[in-house]
């Protein structure tokens, strides 16, 4: 069957599962499974003991898991956030950066977790598929780091990923286009090169944030640089009712 998805948007029961009136009960659920990683739960265990709690469907546990972590994660990723990107060499988790910028454009669900850090709810399973917004993502992207000052950008991208030696030609010829310094490399594991990386890495994913030594928040860079802010469920335990 050949792929017709032309957007990196919103699922079609989305409106409703992150709906405002759904908004109370997920931040209760990041709370309490915040608290649960805090006292050493596993993933699967944490989160279904809470999904079951709250009765949330699988795209919901979804976004909770996604948005939750230990108080000890997150002071942690706190500590090792760098402001400044002027003169640094940045390493981007290529895929994981990429698709959350689409998602941006496109309206899909936005998430806004625990640790401050946007994420997305769309997956790469085996096969990267381009989107309209896959250009106009990279534009922006290219934009975003060109006046932050860096010096040079590295994006890894996942060899088992099909279609990766075609997205990073097209990196490359866009930043031909456009002169900015960027290498691309497609490697085995880019969340294992960017956890060694004694550069500045920007990912959201929480694994990679856990064990790097420094990264950059590139995707609130770039929400905040944006003329049309799409909505973000912000899943924050700070605007969790008391």
């Amino acid at each position: 069957m050949p792929n017709r998805q032309r957007h990196r948007g919103r699922h079609p029961k989305d409106d409703v599962l992150f709906a405002p009136k759904q908004l109370p009960r997920l931040l209760e659920a990041v709370v309490d499974l915040c608290f649960l990683f805090s006292r050493g739960y596993s993933d699967n265990a944490a989160c279904k003991l809470v999904g079951d709690r709250y009765q949330l469907t699988s795209r919901q546990r979804s976004a909770i898991l996604r948005s939750s972590a230990s108080a000890q994660s997150i002071e942690l990723r706190q500590q090792k956030r760098v402001r400044d990107l002027d003169g640094q060499t940045l390493c981007l988790d290529g895929y994981n950066i990429l698709i959350t910028v689409e998602t941006m454009l496109s309206g899909g669900v936005l998430l806004c977790g625990a640790d401050g850090c946007i994420r997305d709810l769309a997956s790469v399973h085996g096969s990267y598929k381009k989107v309209e917004e896959t250009v106009p993502a990279l534009i922006t992207i290219g934009k975003t780091i060109q006046e932050a000052k860096v010096a040079q950008a590295i994006w890894y991208f996942d060899s088992p990923v099909s279609n990766s030696g075609r997205l990073a030609a097209l990196l490359r010829q866009l930043a031909e286009e456009h002169s900015w310094p960027w290498e691309v490399e497609v490697v085995r594991s880019p969340d294992a090169v960017l956890k060694e990386s004694a550069e500045v890495i920007t990912t959201s994913d929480g694994v990679v944030l856990d064990e790097c030594q420094r990264w950059f928040d590139l995707l609130h860079q770039i929400y905040d640089g944006l003329s049309t802010k799409p909505g973000i469920v912000d899943l924050r335990k700070e605007t969790a009712p008391s």
